[in-house]
């Protein structure tokens, strides 16, 4: 539930992905101190990667389509797909549409609830404050959930101090988050623990980089799509294909149907012409997927 570009009407705010480790500089962190070399965790000496750049065949070609994945709580169904599609070298941002996130707790009485915006990693804590509740949200998987979510939606970001003119809200999210920022003239870099995101509250200008929406439930989709067809048109009026595969919001249930949404977003990345060929795949996806599965696949395209 790679990572994404939230949009951000400070054009002094700039997301960047994470660093990856360059193979000709490993260094691997062992109890308090670090060890540079080719020696892994485990003690085993690792193969040295040759100088220069890769060569081509061993590069990924990037993501022609941008994909968005809803669900209610932005925690189970989305985050799966998220991580399925990310996995498998597709762009991809999940969401959810509920008015809270609602987390199974120790009755249907009794669901643990969260705003839109608070992080997996507080949630996470609140959820094992005790060990009897550790224990207990460990068992019915709602911690693994969370930790899952802090590790997928991780970003950093850029924050120019000299030029910058955050509003309020987003000073609380970025400083509310980092141990401690200079007041330096230079750019300041920060890593930000990401949050369940609301699709309502998700400005247009970051919505129409979607091409492709997957929900995973009727109500959600419907949502989706009222969503849609009440914001105010932008200047690009851009087709973004909404696209329902009803799926039970439990773990089981979002890795078969992370699966599915998957092969149905590779075939749809393979378009020549998305806004033509999508309706008939879609059709034929569905025909194709009755025949082992009963899967409800609804298909609209909104503008924005």
């Amino acid at each position: 539930m790679a990572p994404s570009k939230p949009h951000h009407h400070s054009s002094s705010v700039r997301f960047h992905p994470p660093p990856t480790a360059n193979s000709n500089s490993v260094t691997t962190r062992i109890g308090s101190g670090s060890v540079a070399g080719n020696r892994s965790a485990n003690g085993l000496y690792r193969p040295s990667t040759p100088p220069g750049l890769p060569p081509p065949s061993a590069s990924r070609k990037p993501s022609k389509l941008s994909f968005g994945t809803v669900c209610s709580s932005n925690i189970n169904r989305s985050m799966e797909a998220h991580v399925v599609l990310s996995n498998a070298g597709l762009r991809v941002e999940s969401y959810g549409t509920g008015t809270q996130v609602r987390l199974p707790g120790k009755s249907a009485m009794e669901p643990r609830i969260f705003k839109f915006g608070t992080p997996y990693s507080e949630m996470y804590h609140s959820l094992a404050a005790t060990p009897e509740d550790e224990a207990f949200f460990l068992h019915n998987g709602v911690l693994q959930l969370c930790k899952r979510g802090a590790s997928v939606k991780v970003g950093i970001y850029i924050i120019h101090t000299h030029t910058c003119t955050l509003s309020q809200s987003l000073k609380r999210f970025f400083f509310k988050h980092t141990m401690s920022v200079s007041h330096s003239s230079q750019p300041v870099e920060i890593v930000v623990q990401l949050a369940p995101q609301r699709w309502q509250d998700t400005p247009s200008p970051s919505i129409q980089e979607h091409d492709v929406v997957i929900a995973f439930e009727e109500r959600i989709y419907d949502a989706v799509v009222e969503d849609l067809q009440t914001r105010e048109p932008t200047e690009d009026f851009k087709a973004i294909h909404v696209i329902c595969l009803d799926t039970k919001d439990n773990p089981h249930e979002a890795k078969l149907q992370g699966r599915v949404a998957l092969e149905l977003c590779w075939l749809l990345e393979q378009t020549e012409d998305l806004d033509s060929e999508a309706p008939e795949l879609v059709e034929r996806f569905q025909e194709e997927q009755m025949t082992h599965t009963q899967i409800k696949v609804l298909h609209q395209i909104c503008y924005l």
